[in-house]
């Protein structure tokens, strides 16, 4: 392992008791445990780390932290254990760690794609719109499709774990800097349930970064106090300390969501057993203290994305908080006071500081003096108005801002510290729904009125003194408590010593100068976005800034333009001489950083992804060779093939069953509701598009549920047990919807109406029995219920026993032959199946599967939701106007069923479809034309069900037909792959069209 030759010999919050080895593009290093690998990079003297997105050009460590555009990296290797796009920035290091560069070939050194600057004029924002036009943009799309991303994903499973945590507190602390520490401490002395959760491996945020010109408070170093702050809180038994915690997302109802990396910072394999990877947090929050920070700003220049150009912030936080060197000779460029602490600090490290380059004419704050008395230059009114370099900076050029503007000066460096000021971490407070405001005097824009229980403090509240965010964040915790429903006192204060400092100089983009300031001037670096860009945007037309970001992509790469899109703003406002708050800001949307894809699934994988539910009866239905088909998460019997049997040839012996003699079906699987209340029967109202206030107790009803475009939802039977008291049914798939469905119109359209919903599907066991000798078999098993005609009418619910198990037993038919589903509860379901199939034999019982159960329905041209109807489709469209209602004032989907659209004749109308040879089956989804000629041809329709039907001696279709009720009768071709076939259009209704059979 090699010498780390930018590694101070003493400093840092690292443990150089603990050296770690690593590998970085196939070279072995070497760094200590604490470092993440950014900083065990520059220890090493790698600053070439990564090539930019679009124009492959050499990128190095820009930033320290999670706004870090350019030093992506992949991580890991094989196929399963890798992960792309990761910031150097935050990958804490491990012994072992093995990364590489990324978006570059051969190498990171000798990038073959870098051509793309050397043509970079051809390749200008939308080109790709502009140019591959001829011969046909799909012969360019694959190439364009390969040059694109920047990692590589995995090729193999993950094998690691991810787990999920639903949680409440009282107070959320987002962020543990000092601001965040102060709020924690206040709402956790009053005995509030309080999480503090942040990103880094430890609390204390910019404090842990800053040298000796950093703030006392109480007449400690601040780190001594943040140490203390920290202790305390660990100490308090209602807080839970979340570091390497990052909180993404700020959801509605004070819900928010955070990734806790739990292992990451541990060999592969080293966490133990049963320790996840990473931890998906689900909180829901009383209040919320948002203290995120600030993201130094950068400054747009030419030639300020090479090797070796770096925030102010970040070379500090490398120095002092990793005890490394990022460079050896270090120009400071910078429109405010804080880059004079990075200067002072690399001063007193040893390191050669060649100038302060300050874009204000006359600098004045306190730190401004240190410099003078530490004997570094200050060129003030000047600005860096290029670099030179390849693979690395080796040179500035720096020119004053007078009217004179003078020649540009070349200063020799490796390092070039900028700072533009800093931008409030604001992400979290947008995405809350909070509106920001702009403030003018150093160009930022901070939270304004908040949208939930929320506040915020410190820098991300545009207070960038520390005194100031100990002073909000004490303000914010002792709010927050009181706003929890905790009696708080407002704590003192601690007393902060720092030096002061002078106002900013907002600055957008700095001048060129002649060839010294030729070369790209980037905004966003992550995607190589240029002012020129920006500038091209508005010249063909585009001026909302939603416009201009997707047309140049800034701010759309993974950093969500974190050190850009302010920038992005001022350049659009200056250019078009308008207001910085007039051109407005883009949305920010979760989450705030990256989130792996396994913490997002967390154990729902593998077998848990879509869990199989099975019902009572499946055991029986496996042990007499039943054929299964999912549907939804339910595995239900499709059919039951004998020895020799085809699938056609049982489905047509269970279809031929039901009809001729008794059928059975086990239904569990439909979706089923208890509903009870004082309006329940009001609700169904307004839920259903026909009237329910009239059922009478122990009367059933179909009904159809629309959407509220007026198109069918779902439908199924629902049956009054009592005066406040229904039972509905589902379709299976759409259980949890419907479910869904109803809660939300209860709780956000009509709370006033006291109803309650239960799902109880899983409670129920459903058997279906139909056919000529069902009542037969009914007799033999119930002694209490009476089954003739009058007394158990169609469409009616009786309660009972049936071989013994209590019962509700319902005449319902989807079949069209008599029929009797029977509930019983789950528990009794395998046994009354078994005692059913027993009593039955000698009526030659058969079970029946869900495709013979289809080809029933279909003979009786009775819809299938999701098969029948796909969202486009109307009860009209199906001829089922009878079951909307004339009279009553409104249900859901009742304006927009009525639009003139809706009502149009041509719309396409379910009918039945014949083909002229009978044993023809029709592909379901097969397009319906007019004529017999070669496609392309206009398609009518197409077949939403297709079976061989025993009972009508043939095949049948149902399809959905433009005018297809006034076209029965009418010829038309189904447009097989093979050749169009004629067919005849019919009505829906292939057997009994009377009915008779329904109702025994």
């Amino acid at each position: 392992m090699r010498a780390q030759p930018f590694r101070l010999a003493e400093g840092g919050r690292i443990d150089r008791s603990r050296p770690l080895g690593f590998t970085f593009n196939g070279r072995r290093l070497v760094g200590y445990a604490g470092d993440t690998l950014a900083a065990a990079l520059l220890a090493n003297g790698v600053h070439l780390v990564a090539r930019s997105f679009k124009y492959h050009r050499p990128r190095g460590i820009f930033s320290a932290g999670a706004e870090e555009p350019c030093a992506l990296v992949q991580l890991g290797e094989g196929s399963a254990r890798t992960d792309p796009n990761l910031r150097a920035t935050q990958v804490e290091l491990f012994d072992g760690l093995m990364a590489q560069s990324q978006n570059c070939w051969p190498s990171v050194e000798y990038d073959l794609s870098a051509v793309y600057d050397l043509i970079s004029p051809m390749l200008p924002p939308g080109f790709y719109y502009k140019t591959f036009m001829w011969p046909d943009w799909r012969f360019y799309e694959r190439f364009i499709r390969g040059a694109a991303g920047l990692g590589r994903a995995p090729g193999a499973p993950d094998p690691d774990t991810y787990d999920h945590v639903h949680a409440h507190c009282d107070v959320l602390v987002a962020g543990g800097g000092p601001a965040g520490l102060a709020a924690a401490l206040a709402a956790g002395r009053t005995g509030a349930r309080v999480v503090i959760a942040d990103e880094q491996a430890e609390l204390g945020g910019q404090q842990l970064s800053e040298g000796a010109d950093g703030a006392s408070i109480n007449g400690v170093p601040a780190a001594a106090w943040v140490a203390e702050a920290v202790t305390e809180l660990a100490a308090m038994a209602e807080v839970r300390l979340l570091p390497r915690t990052t909180v993404f997302g700020y959801h509605h109802g004070n819900f928010l969501t955070l990734a806790e990396r739990v292992s990451d910072h541990l060999p592969p394999g080293m966490a133990g057993p049963g320790v996840p990877r990473q931890r998906l947090w689900k909180l829901r929050v009383k209040q919320v203290v948002l203290a995120t920070g600030a993201i130094e700003r950068p400054l747009v220049f030419a030639g300020n994305d090479r090797p070796g150009v770096m925030l102010a912030g970040a070379s500090r936080t490398y120095l002092n908080r990793f005890g490394v060197r990022p460079g050896t000779r270090a120009v400071v460029f910078s429109n405010n006071d804080g880059a004079y602490r990075t200067a002072l600090d690399l001063h007193r490290a040893g390191m050669d500081v060649a100038a302060i380059v300050d874009v204000r004419p006359a600098p004045a704050g306190a730190l401004s003096v240190r410099a003078h008395e530490a004997g570094i230059e200050v060129l003030a009114g000047h600005a860096v108005v290029g670099t030179e370099g390849r693979r690395r900076l080796r040179r500035v050029r720096v020119m004053a801002l007078d009217k004179d503007r003078r020649a540009a000066r070349a200063l020799d460096c490796d390092l070039l510290c900028v700072s533009g000021g800093w931008n409030p971490a604001v992400h979290l407070f947008s995405q809350s729904r909070g509106k920001l405001a702009y403030r003018d005097a150093d160009g930022t824009f901070v939270p304004g009125s908040s949208f939930q229980a929320e506040r915020s403090a410190g820098a991300s509240n545009g207070a960038f003194a520390l005194a100031d965010c100990l002073k909000q964040g004490f303000a914010a915790g002792v709010a927050a408590a009181e706003g929890a429903g905790f009696a708080a006192a407002p704590p003192p204060v601690p007393v902060v010593e720092e030096p002061a400092e002078a106002p900013p100089r907002p600055t957008w983009r700095l001048p060129a100068a002649g060839r010294a300031g030729r070369g790209k001037a980037f905004v966003d670096l992550h995607n190589d976005v240029t002012a020129a860009d920006l500038t091209l945007a508005l010249d063909e037309g585009y001026r909302s800034i939603e416009h201009v970001k997707r047309y140049t992509t800034a701010g759309m790469g993974t950093d969500q333009g974190k050190t850009g899109n302010v920038l992005a703003l001022g350049i659009i406002a200056e250019s078009l001489g308008a207001p910085v708050p007039e051109i407005g800001v883009t949305t920010f949307r979760p989450p705030y950083t990256p989130v792996a894809f396994g913490a997002i699934a967390g154990r729902l994988v593998g077998d848990l992804f879509d869990p199989v539910r099975t019902t009572p009866m499946h055991s029986w239905h496996e042990s007499h060779g039943a054929a299964f088909e999912p549907v939804g998460q339910w595995h239900r019997a499709w059919y039951y093939p004998r020895r020799g049997e085809s699938m056609r040839d049982a489905v047509t012996r269970e279809v031929k069953a039901a009809r001729q003699s008794l059928g059975i079906l086990d239904a569990t699987t439909l979706g089923k509701i208890d509903i009870q209340g004082p309006d329940a029967a009001e609700f169904l109202n307004r839920v259903y598009t026909n009237a329910w206030s009239m059922l009478a107790v122990g009367r059933c009803r179909y009904g159809l549920m629309l959407g509220e475009d007026g198109m069918v939802m779902d439908d199924g039977v629902s049956t009054r047990l009592g005066d406040t008291h229904f039972h509905m049914t589902t379709t299976t798939g759409a259980a949890a919807a419907v479910m869904s469905w109803l809660e939300e119109w209860h709780q956000t359209e009509w709370p006033q109406l006291r109803v309650f919903f239960t799902s109880v599907t899983e409670q129920w066991a459903v058997i279906s029995i139909c056919g000529p000798n069902v009542r037969r078999l009914l007799a033999e098993v119930t002694h209490d219920i009476e089954l003739d005609g009058e007394a158990f009418p169609h469409m009616s619910v009786r309660e009972g026993h049936v071989a013994g198990v209590p019962a509700r037993v319902f005449r319902i038919s989807f079949t069209g032959e008599l029929s009797y589903e029977i509930n019983v509860p789950a528990s009794h379901g395998l046994a009354l199946w078994e005692a059913l199939i027993a009593a039955g034999e000698s009526h030659a019982i058969t079970p029946f599967g869900t495709e013979a159960m289809h080809v029933l329905r279909a003979e009786k041209g009775f819809i299938m939701v999701g098969q029948e109807t796909d969202g486009t489709v109307t009860p009209v469209d199906l001829g089922m106007d009878w079951i909307v209602s004339k009279k009553k004032p409104d249900f859901i989907g009742r304006r927009s069923l009525f639009r003139s659209d809706t009502a149009r004749r041509d719309r396409k109308q379910l009918v039945g479809v014949l083909t002229e040879d009978p044993e023809l089956l029709l592909d379901e989804g097969v397009h319906l034309i007019e004529t017999a000629a070669r496609p392309p041809v206009p398609a009518l329709g197409h077949v939403t069900s297709s079976y061989y039907s025993p009972n009508v001696g043939r095949s049948i279709a149902l399809a959905l037909v433009t005018g297809g009720r006034g076209r029965k009768g009418e010829r038309l071709y189904a447009a097989t792959t093979q050749r169009p076939v004629p067919v005849t259009l019919t009505d829906p209704v292939f057997f009994d069209p009377d009915g008779a059979r329904l109702h025994g």
